[in-house]
């Protein structure tokens, strides 16, 4: 990883805890799995997939990574082909996988109507004109009728987006976090305070 991404956390690997008493057979079973277990595409079309990668790559980009990036895409997938929901719905949106489907395609048909384009196809500073109009609810393209814009853009596509890209070891690094706390415990909880085996923020100029 490039600097861009250990600017806070320069020396710091969450990997380094594998054989550490912070984690346990479990919890390296976990980690395991999310680093190399992929899911396949199983719920979304191959279309929808592509532009739905191409709206992640906007909303998170990692140029750093090289062809190692953190696998959104797959795991947005996984959640909709099990119907695994958050255990609520915001009012005025559709269920789950109704509302993905058709926000994907609302955001492609945006795209059009703004730039006579498919998303995919755009320039970087159009596509970010487009998700930022969306997510202010300045919309122009009927394909949302039903679905209200900003809603779909922060409730579920931006809380999917980060919650799964932090949910990835390779991007604790970033945030100097140490991982599940099994079975070693965090026990200083109080504000700006670390237990010595977390990772220690540094300001590098």
């Amino acid at each position: 990883m490039s600097e861009v991404f250990h600017r806070r956390y320069p020396t710091y690997d969450v990997l380094d805890k594998w054989d550490s008493p912070s984690w346990n057979g479990q919890t390296r079973t976990v980690v395991k799995q999310r680093l190399e277990q992929v899911p396949p595409r199983r719920f979304l079309t191959e279309t929808e997939w592509e532009i739905l990668a191409a709206i992640c790559d906007r909303l998170i980009p990692q140029p750093d990574r090289g062809d190692r990036p953190v696998p959104i895409v797959p795991f947005i997938d996984e959640k909709l082909h099990e119907n695994q929901g958050d255990g609520y719905r915001y009012d005025g949106l559709p269920a789950m996988r109704e509302a993905w489907r058709q926000g994907i395609h609302a955001i492609e048909e945006e795209a059009r109507a703004r730039w006579s384009g498919g998303f995919r196809e755009l320039p970087h500073n159009q596509q970010d004109a487009v998700l930022r109009a969306i997510q202010h609810g300045d919309i122009r393209s009927p394909a949302w009728e039903g679905l209200p814009a900003g809603r779909f853009f922060s409730s579920l596509l931006l809380h999917a987006v980060v919650s799964v890209y932090y949910a990835h070891p390779a991007a604790w690094n970033e945030i100097g976090f140490g991982g599940p706390a099994s079975p070693r415990g965090y026990v200083r909880l109080g504000f700006d305070r670390r237990d010595p085996w977390e990772a220690e923020e540094r300001h590098e100029q």
